[in-house]
Parts: C-alpha cells; sequence; structure tokens
C-alpha cells in the first residue's frame, strides 16, 4: 500500500466491492487498509494547512523556529521529513549541527546557533538543538557539571530573547517506552538500510535509559515557561505522534487550539 498515492487509495477506500474483493482473495485486510487510508489522507490534510501557513510566515515576514528533541529512535527525523516535505525549500532549514569544532568549543555555547537562526520569512527546523547540554552532554560527561548548569541558567533568559525580538519558537520532545526504543534499535541494527542510523551514543540508550530520564525531567522543570514550553509527545506508534506534532506546530502558528490534541501530548510550562 506504500506505493499508492492518496488519491489511488481513496479510490479504492470508496469502492467497496473492489475492498471486499481484495480481503476475500487474501490481498489486504480492511481493517489495516482503512488505518492506512485514514492515516493518509490527516497527514495530507495537515500538510496542505502547513503549507498555507507557510504562505503566511512568507508573506509578512515572520521568523519560525522549531526545536525536535527526544530520545534516540522516537522518530524525530520520520517527522520532520514528513513536516518539510511539501513546503517551499527555499524558506525552510533543516539544521542538524555536528560536534563542535575546536574554534566553536572556545566560543559562548549559544554561538553557533545564533548564526542558524531564521531570517524573515523562514522556518528553521533544529534536528536536535543548543538542548544538548541540558541531556546528552551531561548522560556522556561531554560538558562538566559547571557548563550544565550555566546552560540551564541562561537559556531561559536567551529563549525569552528571542521569543520578545518577534521569533516564533515551537519546541517539541518525542519520547517513547523503553521497551518500544529497543525494539527499534534492534530493527536498525539488523535492517541494512537502516543501519546509518545507528550511532554510537544510540548504542547506550538502553544503559542509561534511566539516567536520561533524570534529565529529562530536569528539562522538563527548568527550562519550560508559559511563553515557551516543551510540548513532549510520548507514544509508542510512530505515526500517531507524527500526526500530533504536526497539529502542535499548527496550532503553535496560528496561536490556538484548533487542531484537536490527543491525551499522549503534554504541555510543560
Amino acid at each position: 500500500m506504500a506505493e499508492y498515492d492518496l488519491n489511488e487509495l481513496q479510490k479504492i477506500h470508496e469502492n467497496k466491492d473492489v475492498l471486499n474483493y481484495l480481503e476475500q482473495h487474501g490481498i489486504l485486510e480492511i481493517k489495516k487498509f482503512n488505518d492506512v487510508y485514514d492515516y493518509e489522507k490527516e497527514l495530507y490534510d495537515l500538510q496542505v494547512k502547513l503549507l498555507k501557513l507557510q504562505y503566511e510566515i512568507i508573506e509578512k515576514g515572520k521568523r519560525v523556529l522549531i526545536i525536535f528533541e527526544g530520545r534516540d529512535a522516537a522518530g524525530k527525523g520520520g517527522t520532520i521529513g514528513r513536516v518539510t516535505q511539501y513546503l517551499n525549500p527555499k524558506k525552510v532549514r533543516v539544521v542538524a549541527l555536528p560536534k563542535p569544532t575546536e574554534e566553536e568549543a572556545g566560543q559562548w555555547y549559544f554561538q553557533r546557533y545564533i548564526k542558524q537562526l531564521p531570517n524573515a520569512g523562514e522556518i528553521v527546523i533544529f534536528d536536535r538543538s543548543w538542548y544538548n547540554r541540558a541531556v546528552v552532554e551531561p548522560v556522556f560527561g561531554f560538558c562538566s557539571k559547571e557548563q550544565h548548569e550555566l546552560f540551564m541558567n541562561q537559556v531561559p533568559e536567551f529563549e525569552k530573547q528571542l521569543i520578545d525580538d518577534g521569533i516564533i519558537l515551537i519546541k517539541l520532545f518525542l519520547n517513547v517506552s523503553k521497551e518500544e526504543q529497543a525494539e527499534r534499535l534492534k530493527e536498525r541494527k539488523e535492517d541494512i538500510l537502516k543501519q546509518w542510523k545507528i550511532g554510537v551514543l544510540d548504542q547506550q540508550a538502553q544503559e542509561k535509559w534511566d539516567v536520561y530520564t533524570g534529565y529529562i525531567e530536569d528539562l522538563f522543570k527548568k527550562t519550560s515557561s508559559k511563553k515557551s514550553p516543551w510540548l513532549e509527545i510520548t507514544k509508542d506508534n510512530k505515526k500517531k505522534a507524527r500526526l500530533a506534532s504536526f497539529k502542535l506546530i499548527i496550532n503553535a502558528l496560528v496561536g490556538s487550539e484548533q487542531e484537536k490534541i490527543d491525551s499522549f501530548v503534554t504541555k510543560h510550562d
């Protein structure tokens, strides 16, 4: 079914005789087909809404910064891919900064991220961000206790300044259960087409699960505010988590809650 676009799925969905024939001959299961159709239809509708919002962002010269954080294998990459799929590529950037260079390591921690902030009419998506220093770096000892504490003290004021200057800041955190993460990491190891996704740190995600949890809880407690809340999506179903991400982004951009948010979404403020 992945080979069919939404229009083709819709034609099949509307023809009950075809559906019954396909099920009777063991070609598909109607329930599974309907689940796929419902997902693709809702996803398409949300992509259209987001694209229309991008037109407004470009026209009015708005600046949008979306931060994606989360546990390893929580689905950040796939969600970002869907979010940007039909947006104007000239006005959207995905930023995934590598390890700091020697020069960058000697700079103010936020300095290299400031260079990536959105210009007028632009959406910038951080695939991981300055929040590396809130969770990943302390978990693996890549920063000192003092550096971590300094960051946690500075980041609320730093983000307040960005928002006060007119940047629309949206912070999403994708979470999964320990069991689901184990399954996804196992799948990546066994699938030759996904092995590139496995990094050195990913391999320790399970054994350091509780340490991660402690820093994540601290993240929500100390870096959320009414102006800059964390929107946490805790769901083992990738598709539902992906749809929830779209709804949260759209709601943040329109400044309301037009899209119904699922019960597995937690707003930390």
